[in-house]
């Protein structure tokens, strides 16, 4: 009886290739996770400036709408809205000229620095050291600046008195393509309401 002579340099390397192939099967599987994982985190970091610039905007428009129902800011006589004036230093207009559009844009006139019109505001819980310095090109910041609306008069309602006034306003993100605009229809009389909320 013959036994089989056990030679290892007779061996194939099955075992090699086989471990081989798993290798490069979980290599790939880690490399196509960490690619999902690059295109979630642009995802999440898109909402998450969207949701700012969008909390930013309805701050200013909450305050516009406190401005015009506060008393006497009502009675204030439209003007031709030039200017960019700041809320924080108890300024304030109502517009008469009438925006038609509220595009979301920092290349819309009422938005850019060079030809900024209607009235800035910066929230009291918002620090000024979370706005960024746009002059330096290592800009440290939360948001790219701040909240800034807009009132036109429309005039006087179809029944009762008072006026009827449309706020724009639009808040920013950390990136001037971060750019939230909202709208509201706001009449102050004796009672004073919102007509679009």
């Amino acid at each position: 009886m013959n036994k089989p002579s056990f030679n290892p340099f007779h061996e194939r390397g099955v075992a090699l290739v086989v471990a081989m192939l798993l290798l490069l099967v979980v290599s790939i599987m880690a490399l196509s996770m960490f690619r999902s994982y690059g295109v979630s985190e642009k995802i999440a970091g898109n909402v998450r400036e969207k949701q700012r610039a969008l909390h930013a905007a309805e701050t200013a428009e909450q305050y516009a709408e406190y401005w015009l129902s506060s008393g006497t800011n009502a009675a204030i006589t439209p003007v031709q809205c030039t200017a960019m004036l700041n809320a924080n230093l108890n300024q304030g207009q109502i517009c008469s000229n009438v925006m038609t559009t509220a595009v979301a844009s920092t290349t819309d006139t009422w938005l850019t620095s060079k030809g900024a019109v209607g009235v800035s505001y910066l929230p009291q819980n918002l620090p000024s050291s979370l706005l960024m310095n746009v002059t330096t090109a290592a800009a440290q910041g939360t948001y790219y600046q701040p909240p800034v609306f807009y009132i036109s008069y429309l005039g006087a309602p179809t029944s009762g008195d008072g006026a009827v006034f449309k706020i724009d306003a639009a808040g920013f993100g950390a990136a001037t393509n971060s750019v939230a605009v909202v709208e509201s229809t706001y009449i102050v009389g004796s009672e004073s309401s919102c007509l679009s909320c």
